[in-house]
């Protein structure tokens, strides 16, 4: 541990201090996608292979730090994938990501296990890509502000001896359609067919016996949740011993709700981008109330990233972007189509069939923390082993601040309770302290 966690410090400074970096602007090795020029490799392939989880292909990954050591280079080695999955259409889909060999020796007992990470919201634009975030942490130039802010949880992983597996999700890096943001169906597959893809990987030490857990906060908690859901049926050879899912948006009516205005309000326009390239049939009922201004910020929307969308669209009212003056919560109530569509997407109407944790600070007002437990409460009245930790930090003022301080605060220990379900520990179940009101 003492060699570990300075290790850690070292690498997520380092990444920082390596500065903004463009991605790479090579004609004969990059494609340009809605504007942003990224590596080829993103660019998917017109025919697919059949089965959820193929590798399409693979290249070496430098991470934006590599250490000599003695064993090999640290964190690991990494490889940048592309790789097959099922969309929530039950379409064929191609979905990029990276896979981590750690250099550090899995010191719990048993096979090395594998974690799959779900990232947070990245934005929409394919340079927002969470396995080039590990490329370049911090990007900086006339069209992008990112930031792999994901990196951290991933090295702390990678330091356990725990290998990792990273998803972009579905089309986000892969150039052939746009994010499908906090889909339920999509988020899920993407995470449980990385898994997949991870043990099939040139050198990867992980195999079909080797115990997985998922990890995700924010829109990676929705993800991992909705995973953590659908395993049993959509991914049984996955061998899942635990999950972490951190501030889900399981009731995106309520998510919704809360965002507009906020700091974070151009998701509203990510994940109005997501429906309708979910549903093309809902495209002309949603363009039906958006004026001018509202058409023109979910296209300038869907090229951005976080930091982008922060600066340009933090404190935006969707009142302004539509025809009537009305949010889109409020449309959205009215439209038995729309309505439909997020009433799909909840979270909590299935069982896990492992042991997951679930944890939401309890001042969170940007993914609200009363809908969060909600799903805490669904799965342990369906019996499922839950853990519910609420992470009691004061408000400051800022709905983006106090989403995101739980993140960090609650990180260390999501991480050992997940590594205590890999080394095969029993998880200690906090249903009985759930009543029903939040």
């Amino acid at each position: 541990m003492p060699v570990r966690i300075p290790l850690l410090a070292i690498a997520v400074a380092a990444a920082a201090c390596l500065g903004a970096q463009s991605l790479p602007a090579a004609a004969s090795d990059t494609v340009v996608s809605r504007g942003v020029t990224i590596p080829a490799f993103y660019d998917p392939p017109a025919a697919l292979p059949a089965a959820d989880g193929t590798v399409i292909r693979s290249e070496p990954l430098p991470l934006a730090l590599s250490l000599p050591g003695i064993d090999g280079p640290l964190p690991g080695r990494a490889t940048r994938l592309m790789y097959k999955s099922t969309d929530s259409n039950g379409d064929p889909v191609a979905v990029t990501g990276a896979y981590i060999e750690p250099t550090a020796v899995w010191r719990h007992g048993g096979p090395r296990p594998l974690v799959a990470v779900a990232p947070g919201t990245m934005g929409q634009g394919d340079q927002c890509a969470a396995s080039l975030g590990l490329e370049h942490p911090l990007t900086l130039n006339g069209r992008t502000l990112s930031v792999g802010y994901e990196d951290l949880a991933i090295y702390r992983l990678l330091a356990e001896g725990v290998a990792v597996v990273v998803t972009d999700y579905v089309g986000l890096g892969a150039t052939d359609r746009l994010h499908t943001y906090v889909n339920r169906l999509d988020g899920a597959h993407a995470v449980l067919d990385a898994v997949r893809a991870a043990r099939t990987v040139d050198g990867a030490s992980v195999t079909a016996a080797s115990p997985v857990g998922l990890y995700g906060y924010s829109q990676g908690g929705g993800a991992t949740a909705a995973a953590a859901e659908l395993q049993p049926s959509y991914a049984p050879d996955v061998t899942l011993a635990g999950t972490y899912s951190g501030a889900p948006p399981a009731d995106l009516a309520a998510v919704t709700a809360a965002i507009d205005g906020s700091d974070l309000a151009g998701a509203l326009g990510w994940a109005v981008n997501g429906f309708v390239q979910s549903d093309p049939a809902l495209r002309p009922v949603a363009e039906a109330h958006l004026n001018a201004a509202g058409k023109a910020a979910l296209a300038d929307l869907s090229t951005m990233c976080v930091g982008d969308a922060i600066l340009a669209y933090g404190s935006a009212h969707s009142t302004a972007w539509t025809t009537d003056g009305r949010t889109i919560s409020d449309i959205v109530a009215a439209e038995p189509a729309l309505k439909a569509f997020l009433d799909r997407q909840r979270i909590g109407t299935l069982r896990p069939a492992s042991p997951v944790r679930v944890a939401t600070g309890v001042s969170d007002d940007l993914v609200p923390h009363a809908q969060a437990r909600r799903l805490a409460v669904d799965w342990c009245r369906a019996g499922a082993d839950v853990t519910y930790v609420p992470v009691l930090l004061p408000g400051v003022g800022r709905a983006l601040l106090n989403h995101f301080a739980p993140l960090l605060s609650d990180q260390g220990a999501a991480i050992a309770w997940l590594t205590d379900r890999l080394s095969g520990r029993p998880a200690a179940s906090t249903c009985w302290s759930l009543p029903a009101q939040p």
